[in-house]
């Protein structure tokens, strides 16, 4: 015998840099977690490509979700654990972090009370769940309040917005607690010359000449080369292994970075990142700050295609939709002790998320069906 309810969810629509999705206090989850996954597929519409029967997209970019709760870590404000919800299959994977997302945790958590807003501006300690790394976020609050308007622009979003100056700390070995997790900074998979990182985000880094492409493709080019997809996702799984990642075939960790020579004058790389089985229309902020990282470290892929800035000048990555700015903080020996970069985000609608629940009376277990 079943019996049907409604989970009624409060949720915050926002835009974090190219990325958007729900922000969801953690509290108003479920805490089991295969009842929370469920939850997480019926709020998006997954699967279902348009997701038209959820607040999601249908695009990797607009299938996110941010659960935020408050901090008992010392010199910790909130804590955010990022869910990437796939669109067309029924998997929810909280193994990367999103930088995007990111973005949009500081003005969250201030506008829900979790922590006061300063005068002028205000930092955000932010413990990423997901990587066991703290970020700080600056965020603009004159009068003690979030403002969204500004003059800052990001490419790969229309209109101006205020900014948020986006710093982490310590972020190597993310996931796989090494930079160069086998300890190489080159090394092949069959016969394909990478490099397998992890600043911010695990990576295999290719260079694109070596896959008989230009590096300049748009997404919809790369997107409709299947054969390409194809064979990446083999060598993908591959690096996946070597990373100690296990099997990454439901994850989607590690991200692919196609590199080529910038064509700016003032540029360092052009990366095309996939996401990883379609092309990110811009770039994610993460997977920015590690390609800037492999660019600036000497024997990567990256490195042998970068045109370095001078000193204390940032990195330019260079993306479909323009380009991502990206300042490294080196110690003595040169290695990165932070990274930063300048996003921006937009608090889009507030209000509740409705998911119909199929409550069973025998053995089985509760679902959550999309209303």
């Amino acid at each position: 015998m079943h019996k049907s309810s409604n989970m009624r969810i409060p949720a915050v629509l926002m835009r974090g840099g190219t990325s958007r999705g729900p922000f969801i206090l953690e509290s108003d989850l479920p805490t089991d977690p295969k009842l929370r996954e469920s939850v997480l597929l019926a709020i998006m519409g997954s699967p279902d490509t348009l997701q038209v029967n959820g607040i999601g997209g249908g695009n990797p970019l607009t299938s996110k979700v941010a659960i935020i709760s408050p901090s008992q870590r010392p010199g910790v404000d909130v804590e955010y654990l990022f869910a990437q919800v796939a669109v067309d299959r029924p998997i929810v994977d909280m193994t990367p972090n999103c930088g995007n997302m990111l973005s949009a945790v500081g003005p969250f958590a201030i506008e829900s009370g979790l922590l006061p807003a300063g005068s002028g501006q205000t930092t955000v300690r932010i413990f990423n769940r997901n990587t066991s790394k703290t970020i700080e976020a600056v965020v603009q609050t004159p009068d003690g309040n979030v403002t969204y308007g500004g003059d800052t622009e990001i490419d790969g979003v229309p209109g101006r917005a205020a900014p948020i100056k986006l710093t982490f700390l310590d972020a190597n070995g993310s996931k796989t607690g090494s930079l160069f997790p086998t300890g190489c900074t080159v090394e092949t998979i069959d016969d394909m010359p990478v490099t397998l990182i992890d600043y911010a985000m695990p990576m295999m880094i290719i260079q694109a000449a070596e896959l008989g492409l230009i590096g300049t493709e748009t997404p919809e080019e790369l997107d409709a080369n299947r054969p390409l997809f194809r064979k990446l996702e083999a060598l993908r799984r591959e690096a996946g292994r070597r990373m100690g990642l296990g099997d990454v075939s439901n994850a989607v960790v590690p991200k692919i970075g196609l590199m080529a020579v910038p064509v700016r004058a003032d540029g360092t790389i052009t990366s095309r990142y996939l996401v990883p089985h379609r092309t990110h229309r811009a770039h994610a902020v993460t997977g920015a700050l590690c390609v800037a990282v492999a660019a600036a470290t000497p024997g990567t892929i990256a490195h042998a295609v970068a045109r370095l800035p001078a000193a204390g000048r940032p990195l330019i990555i260079e993306h479909p939709s323009g380009k991502i700015d990206v300042d490294l903080e080196l110690d003595a020996a040169g290695e990165v002790r932070r990274a930063s970069l300048i996003r921006t985000a937009r608090r889009i609608f507030e209000g509740t998320v409705i998911v119909s629940m199929e409550e069973q009376t025998g053995d089985g277990e509760p679902q959550a069906h999309r209303a």
